[in-house]
């Protein structure tokens, strides 16, 4: 029997659904591309400006990403030297500015928004949160992350989000590969830190390419002293290589940690379809300097996890390269910043999530950086077609006065609701339709009150209809 209290809990995992009750299917929403919000073409930035990530930090939004171009001048090599880390903000999510920090100088002038130099620091990546730890003492308030010295990962401090200078090293070379952005957080929920960094395991034997990219999840009281990182369980079957973890508490819901991987798709030789994608010259010239950097694409993925080692995963994509254009199916598509922020909906519709990413990776050209729109809990949902389906839960014990569902129909849908409790106590909901992330429900004949502290099993029985989450709450 679940306890969930108060807590609001989602319908797109095993953690609440009675499988064998249950004939309605889950399904995965995409996001929506929006407006482009910022273009990295200053002359520190370039076609390699990624990996990045954002922190809401009490009302301004902070974003951090690396500057640099991905091909030598003479398109002989692919080159990772001069990269910057830059930073720029936000109070909306939808304009952003790039301030002039004036921490270190670009061709003779401090003019810019660099927060790291290559001559100072060169990293391949850099990650940012803020410690909200009790105990966190106020010059450790924001931490970085970054793959740095003798190819460890190391823990970076600072008072301000803005000036950061090295603090003390949390996995060395042989417990991880860090070229990507890893990611590391406190978790009030746990009382602990989490982080999620890139590794390798070996492939199958006859199994190409022989290792295969992994992530990697430890934990720690004190940001210091870790646990043993162990590989995150899919428990799926599927071993997929995976290049980032991008893993957030998800808002509204922070007891449940998601992820969006970059799931990493290398073929092993050139054929016809290549010539046949978008870009095919700048391709030949990315294999010609080594062979996956042609061959390979990448998508995303979607996971959720309830304790961060063992993960729900979808194997179709979350994040698909999209219609063919000139600068996509590429790799380094589908790449999204770690985080997400909350966005007044359109049209004086309800807030909605806006998550970023980057389009001309490889190109030659200034990478552009997209926002996305994702519901509130959206990022999945059980789902009813034409012909009514069944919805039921496990049985589960709540706290609270009224029930709100995030769920979507068409005109001509509906659900409706039944709560039964362990002695037969039945609760039947009128019809519900309509579209709103957080609708209470109406019940005929009797009160939710009534049913707190008991252990129910919920029902939903659904035509042409989503539902994504629910909660017990408080009236009012």
């Amino acid at each position: 029997m679940l306890d969930i209290a108060g807590r609001r809990e989602i319908f797109w995992d095993s953690y609440i659904l009675e499988p064998s009750l249950t004939d309605a299917s889950v399904r995965l929403h995409e996001p929506i591309r929006q407006e482009a919000v910022a273009v990295h073409d200053r002359p520190w930035e370039g076609d390699g400006s990624n990996y990045h990530n954002l922190l809401c930090d009490d009302g301004l939004i902070r974003m951090y990403y690396l500057g640099w171009e991905m091909m030598s001048q003479d398109k002989t090599r692919h080159t990772t030297a001069g990269i910057r880390v830059c930073y720029m903000e936000s109070t909306d999510g939808r304009h952003w500015t790039k301030p002039e920090l004036g921490l270190f100088e670009f061709e003779g002038s401090k003019r810019n928004n660099i927060l790291f130099d290559p001559q100072a620091f060169n990293f391949d990546n850099f990650m940012v949160m803020r410690d909200d730890h009790p105990a966190c003492p106020p010059e450790e308030r924001y931490k970085g992350i970054a793959y740095y010295k003798d190819r460890s990962l190391w823990c970076f401090t600072s008072p301000d989000a803005i000036h950061f200078q090295p603090g003390w090293q949390l996995f060395d070379r042989n417990q991880g590969h860090y070229d990507s952005l890893n990611v590391a957080f406190w978790h009030p929920e746990t009382e602990l830190y989490h982080c999620f960094y890139r590794s390798f395991h070996p492939a199958p034997p006859g199994v190409a390419p022989t290792l295969v990219r992994d992530i990697r999840h430890a934990v720690s009281k004190d940001f210091r002293t870790w646990s043993e990182p162990k590989l995150l369980d899919f428990s799926d079957g599927n071993d997929f290589p995976l290049y980032t973890n991008n893993v957030i508490p998800c808002p509204r819901v922070p007891h449940l940690l998601i992820g969006f991987p970059t799931r990493y798709v290398e073929r092993m030789e050139w054929t016809a379809n290549f010539d046949r994608l978008p870009g095919a010259e700048k391709r030949r010239e990315r294999w010609r300097c080594h062979p996956r950097y042609g061959l390979t694409v990448t998508d995303g993925m979607f996971m959720s996890s309830r304790n961060g080692q063992d993960w729900h995963r979808f194997t179709e994509a979350y994040l698909r390269p999209g219609p063919e254009r000139p600068n996509n199916w590429v790799y380094g598509d589908c790449y999204p910043a770690r985080g997400l922020v909350t966005t007044p909906g359109r049209d004086n519709s309800e807030p909605e999530l806006s998550m970023y990413l980057a389009d001309n990776h490889w190109m030659g050209e200034p990478a552009v950086l997209y926002r996305h729109t994702v519901r509130q809990e959206g990022f999945a949902s059980c789902y009813a077609p034409y012909n009514a389906r069944r919805l039921t839960t496990k049985p589960f014990r709540f706290d609270g006065e009224q029930l709100s569902i995030n769920f979507a129909t068409s005109a001509w849908g509906s659900l409706q609701i039944t709560l039964t409790t362990e002695d037969g106590h039945v609760l039947n909901s009128g019809e519900v339709f309509g579209d709103s992330i957080d609708r209470v429900v109406d019940f005929e004949n009797g009160a939710v009150a009534d049913l707190a502290g008991k252990v129910v099993r919920m029902e939903i029985i659904m035509r042409d209809a989503d539902v994504f989450s629910f909660q017990f709450q408080a009236e009012g």
